[in-house]
């Protein structure tokens, strides 16, 4: 789990780095390991950045991580970006929404029937964030507003709107069954060894605004990372 950890963090930091934010991630706040997890907070301007440019960085640091790792499983990671304020310690209602997010059933499936060597990264988004984001007319790289797909989230007691985030796909080529929880095993040819999984949050802290991100890593569909 430590290395799993350590991974994630190094993966984060040249993202965000390749994408010009390493000066306000160095400036984080909150910082803390949480188990299997990592928590701090940056500067609300971030967000459209985030939004548009991070998850694109992210697949291709998690593509260099594989290749420099050849013999140990694949890595993927749920990233769920959502907005709203925090006191000085990073607890509060924004916090609970965005784990609500990450735990959304079918953000864990397009990493669960992805193809770990194709499709590495997955992200949500609150409604909040999508709007917030493209009705600012702010840059958000090459990502563009139609690369969120609309999905309604229903996780405990948290049932809000989101939008679903795949770096490089094409939403109006996918099949609306990969929303679909599967009844049963499906016969198919062999899979890889199935990857370790993690995930990224992203919400407002503070008074000042900032944004705070929480990476949960687990393992997800068995067989853990250095275990």
């Amino acid at each position: 789990m430590q290395q799993i950890n350590a991974d994630v963090q190094e993966v984060l930091d040249r993202s965000l780095a390749a994408i010009g934010l390493s000066g306000h991630w160095e400036r984080r706040h909150f910082p803390q390991h949480t188990g299997d997890g990592y928590v701090a907070g940056m500067n609300a301007e971030v967000l459209p950045a985030l939004v548009g440019s991070f998850p694109e960085a992210v697949r291709a640091e998690l593509w260099q991580w594989r290749r420099a790792n050849p013999r140990l499983q694949p890595l993927q990671l749920r990233v769920s970006v959502h907005v709203g304020p925090l006191p000085a310690d990073g607890l509060g209602v924004p916090m609970v929404h965005t784990h609500r997010l990450l735990d959304d059933q079918a953000l864990r499936d397009l990493l669960a029937r992805a193809d770990p060597e194709v499709t590495n990264t997955a992200v949500i988004v609150s409604e909040r964030v999508y709007e917030d984001v493209f009705e600012s007319g702010l840059a958000t790289g090459a990502t563009v507003a139609s690369q969120f797909a609309q999905r309604f989230v229903r996780v405990k007691t948290f049932a809000r709107p989101a939008r679903l985030h795949v770096p490089g796909l094409d939403w109006g080529l996918a099949d609306p069954s990969i929303f679909e929880v599967p009844e049963g095993p499906h016969p198919g040819p062999a899979r890889p060894p199935q990857p370790t999984a993690g995930g990224a949050s992203f919400h407002q802290y503070g008074p000042g605004g900032t944004q705070g991100i929480t990476n949960n890593v687990r393992n997800e569909f068995g067989g853990g990372q250095g275990a």
